[in-house]
């Protein structure tokens, strides 16, 4: 069978690929973003990319259900959240997150040590995926939004996408993350690390145990990964293995809520810095030994700590913060003197060498205490010193112009909380979006985001990841 073409349908067909080609050449990104969501070619000028940005719905209710139940996954009662890395609890929420996937339609795998993937392929699945993800492990008596807003937002954000009739260009890829608390075994962000391919860290965990001597092998290994101990290579990620990645989180301060603000843009995630320190002294009856003849390890550690809080403030930033947050007396009773003690000290800044001078006045302020109390410097280890992440400027520009098209209000902020981003910044360009929680509570029962500012939430996110996507 052949087709004749009259030559006025030859000529209509000239005009349209002609415009076609003028459009692609001086093309509006507006426009362009319309036709990747509805699939289908749009040259009027008049149309506002707001049909398209109406479309995204958020099913808040079921949203709410998911972070309700996952909640419940704990070793603690409600309303507070214990769930520590491989335990019984993790290891439910872990399959009841990968289940949530499934039925999003995406491909699920994990890595050995238990980095959770979950994959909507895009149309050029050559290219390198747009990650998002966060955690859902939980310190002992925390909330239920830290973290979880991320994962369970992000599979939601999929479906935001998926019933606008959004095709991906490149993949989206939901990630949680193992073990963002340091809860268990005193190493925050354990996946993220190993993703950016920390070897350090990889060969600390052969020998690393937790508070029941647990070695980390044997208690990843009870909960079905690593089955090899000798190598975590495969973790690692290679540098690009993500164009983007992007992560949503409760803002975890009182910033955007006082402000009455719905969206925060995080432009650079802080340095943080943890210090172990240990005091030596002679110890003794409390009222036996005089004041002049004590070599008091508890006073040299309650001067440290104001040591701490001095340096801190001297740096004149209000972005330097120092936090002694473990401060543990030997032999701890009333009526003995402390023949030890024990401190952990946190300090973190915006500005790396800021910091790190702050670190070496604690420490110079260690010595001279263990001088003048006579009491030992028996240890002072700086546990990590991470450097500080800057969030990409294609992406600020993506959640910016995405808040701005959803007409919500939004700030540029810096995050001074450790995040999974600050490790996916050595992979691939990064990203955060930060909405309010109550009163900037977090990790304690308390901890609360309505549903509407975890939708809004989603919403930017859902539009970012479409932006990257096309990218």
């Amino acid at each position: 069978m052949s087709l004749k073409l009259s030559n006025s349908a030859i000529i209509v067909l000239f005009l349209c690929s002609f415009t076609t080609i003028l459009a692609h050449e001086d093309e509006d990104p507006t426009i362009k973003t319309m036709e990747d969501f509805s699939g289908y070619p749009i040259h009027e000028p008049h149309l506002s990319f707001q049909n398209t940005v109406s479309s995204l719905s958020v099913d808040t209710r079921s949203l709410q259900k998911q972070i309700d139940e996952l909640s419940t996954f704990s070793d603690t009662p409600a309303p507070s959240v214990t769930r520590i890395l491989y335990s019984d609890k993790d290891v439910l929420a872990r399959r009841f997150i990968k289940n949530l996937m499934g039925l999003s339609g995406l491909s699920v795998r994990e890595d050995a040590i238990g980095n959770i993937f979950g994959r909507w392929e895009g149309y050029n699945p050559d290219l390198s995926a747009v990650g998002t993800g966060s955690h859902i492990d939980a310190i002992p008596y925390s909330g239920k939004y830290d973290g979880v807003v991320g994962v369970l937002g992000a599979i939601e954000a999929i479906n935001v996408l998926k019933r606008s009739g959004f095709k991906p260009k490149r993949s989206l890829e939901v990630i949680l993350f193992t073990s963002e608390e340091p809860t268990r075994f005193g190493i925050s962000c354990l996946g993220s690390r190993l993703m950016a391919g920390s070897k350090a860290l990889a060969n600390a965990l052969k020998t690393t145990v937790d508070g029941q001597n647990i070695s980390f092998f044997d208690a990843s290994q009870s909960a079905g990964y690593t089955t090899d101990e000798g190598d975590l290579s495969s973790v690692f990620l290679e540098k690009g293995s993500y164009s983007a990645f992007v992560e949503l989180h409760i803002e975890q301060g009182p910033i955007l809520e006082d402000e009455g603000i719905s969206i925060g843009i995080v432009t650079a995630i802080a340095a943080p810095a943890s210090i172990k320190v240990d005091f030596e002294g002679n110890g003794g009856h409390a009222g036996a030994v005089l004041m002049p003849n004590r070599n008091d390890a508890g006073l040299a550690a309650a001067e440290l700590a104001l040591a701490v809080e001095r340096h801190v403030l001297e740096s004149g930033s209000i972005d330097t913060v120092g936090t002694v947050g473990i401060l543990e007396l030997h032999p701890g009773a009333i009526n003995s003197i402390p023949s030890k003690s024990h401190l952990e000290i946190d300090t973190r800044d915006i500005d790396e060498e800021r910091r790190n001078i702050v670190i070496e006045k604690i420490h110079q302020s260690a010595i001279t205490i263990a001088s003048k109390r006579g009491v030992n410097l028996s240890e002072f280890k700086i546990v990590n010193q991470d450097p500080p992440a800057l969030s990409d400027k294609s992406i600020l520009d993506a959640m910016e112009a995405s808040s701005k098209e959803l007409n919500l209000t939004h700030k540029f902020m810096i995050s001074r909380a450790y995040h999974d981003s600050l490790f996916m910044a050595r992979v691939s360009p990064m990203g955060m979006i930060f909405i309010p929680c109550y009163k900037g509570y977090s990790h304690k029962p308390e901890e609360y985001a309505s549903s509407q500012d975890i939708s809004n939430g989603v919403k930017v996110l859902a539009l970012t990841l479409a932006k990257l996507s096309l990218q």
